[in-house]
């Protein structure tokens, strides 16, 4: 018998390749060419039939208007949605496994069920563990319908007799279709898969929502291009055995992008938390020596993040470690430090934390940093109420950040009293209750605080 053909597919592109090679020829991503079988190759005709040309339409001729959206009635859910569901809307959500992605979805499906119908597509899952899991969570009453089917033919037609307005496919990976004789999982049938889902939303104006299963790295599996084929791309992040969670848009067409919602897990499934600085601030009784608050950007929501410093002697080979902040950027500041502030860690070992487990991108939390290692480094606590926000460059000077006042009105509403923000931050009229010290290097700000 004649030997199948095949072919190597990259995960990260798509790209196709006769051969295996250590680096894809499409994208230059070493190690990324899985083999698989390959696809007939479709009718002679395929390319030779004459399309009429289409109707073209001028950008300003066409109406638009804001798009409607129907609440999840999980109020976290709704701010990383950009306000809920969008109708033919497709959501891609990823996260470790036991995380909560089944959870969350159950509950806001039970939600929507009340007002509209609903579908939960389970392949990973019979019906009965669903019926299980939702009675664990207190929603034995619920009116969500339920298809246990992994076949992508099946679930299309379903879907069209179904007509519901929100559907859930958990998961992506396995989903396989009769078309492609490649296995569930494989790069070709999560492709052809999600762009057939998506057509499916897109004509019929159901929300699908794709539930996708993660690498070890913590990234979507399967090629990239799913990233690209969906309008919303979710990510779950936290520890699974911490009672926190965080869900954070990376991607949304229809709404703020690196929006991020807070989440308690209970015996009754995700609890959206009202207030969640209070889960990044530390309760300490007095004041302690390498602690310094953050104001932090997350979309569009103040998040007050406690930075902790350690600074230890460590020898010949010191080490630099950061969790929740890059590491690159550490070894930046404590070179900053050194040179302009005249504060050297070159023989001690420097520990950054953000408490919480929430991540911190950016690079206004440089001067918090800073201040956190100083304190911890002279062993000197800063005054409680106190907070700082700014970028600090490698001149050493302290630039502004984005939406200084909304940070400084969400630290005052939450008690904070003392602040050092950049001085393009300062606001033209006085925040009651708030004392603010604007500067313009950091070299200043170490000064300051000294004198708090």
């Amino acid at each position: 018998m004649a030997k199948d053909k095949s072919v190597f597919t990259c995960t990260e592109c798509g790209g196709t390749s006769a051969k295996w090679l250590g680096k894809c020829p499409s994208c230059e991503a070493w190690n990324t060419l899985i083999e698989g079988a390959a696809e007939a190759p479709a009718g002679k005709n395929r390319y030779q039939s004459l399309a009429k040309p289409q109707t073209v339409a001028t950008l300003s001729e066409i109406e638009a208007s804001d798009v409607d959206r129907q609440a999840t009635g999980i109020d976290e859910l709704d701010r990383v949605l950009g306000g809920g569901m969008v109708a033919g809307g497709v959501v891609l959500i990823g996260g470790d496994p036991g995380i909560g992605k089944s959870t969350l979805l159950l509950q806001a499906l039970d939600s929507l069920s009340k007002t509209m119908r609903t579908l939960y597509v389970t392949g990973e899952e019979s019906g009965a563990q669903v019926a299980l899991r939702s009675r664990r969570l207190g929603l034995g009453a619920s009116s969500v319908r339920v298809l246990a089917e992994i076949q992508l033919e099946k679930i299309t037609a379903t879907i069209a007799a179904e007509n519901p307005a929100v559907c859930v496919i958990d998961s992506i990976q396995t989903v396989y279709s009769d078309q492609l004789s490649s296995a569930p999982g494989s790069v070709a049938q999560v492709r052809e898969c999600a762009a057939q889902l998506t057509r499916t939303a897109k004509s019929s104006g159901t929300s699908i929502v794709l539930v996708g299963h993660v690498t070890k790295d913590g990234a979507l599996a399967g090629p990239r291009v799913l990233e690209h084929i969906v309008d919303t791309v979710l990510y779950f992040e936290g520890d699974t055995h911490s009672s926190f969670r965080l869900v954070r848009a990376i991607k949304n067409r229809f709404g703020a992008v690196n929006e991020i919602g807070v989440f308690a897990m209970t015996e009754k499934g995700l609890k959206g938390v009202s207030n969640p600085s209070a889960i990044f601030l530390s309760t300490h009784g007095d004041p302690v020596p390498g602690s310094c608050v953050l104001v932090t950007l997350e979309g569009t929501r103040p998040l007050l993040v406690e930075i902790q410093a350690l600074v230890d002697s460590g020898g010949p080979s010191p080490r630099r470690l950061s969790v929740g902040l890059d590491r690159d950027r550490l070894a930046m500041m404590l070179a900053v430090l050194h040179r302009h502030a005249g504060i050297a860690c070159l023989d001690q070992d420097v520990f950054v934390n953000a408490v919480g487990g929430v991540r911190i991108t950016e690079p206004a939390a440089d001067l918090a940093v800073m201040l956190a290692i100083q304190g911890s480094l002279r062993g000197r606590a800063l005054p409680r109420g106190f907070f700082a926000f700014g970028e600090v460059g490698l001149a050493g000077e302290v630039r502004p950040a984005p939406r200084g006042q909304d940070r400084l009105k969400e630290a005052a509403k939450l008690g904070f009293s003392v602040a050092v923000v950049p001085k393009a931050n300062a606001p033209k009229k006085p925040i009651e209750g708030l004392t603010i010290h604007a500067v313009e290097r950091i070299e200043q700000a170490i000064d300051l605080v000294r004198t708090l």
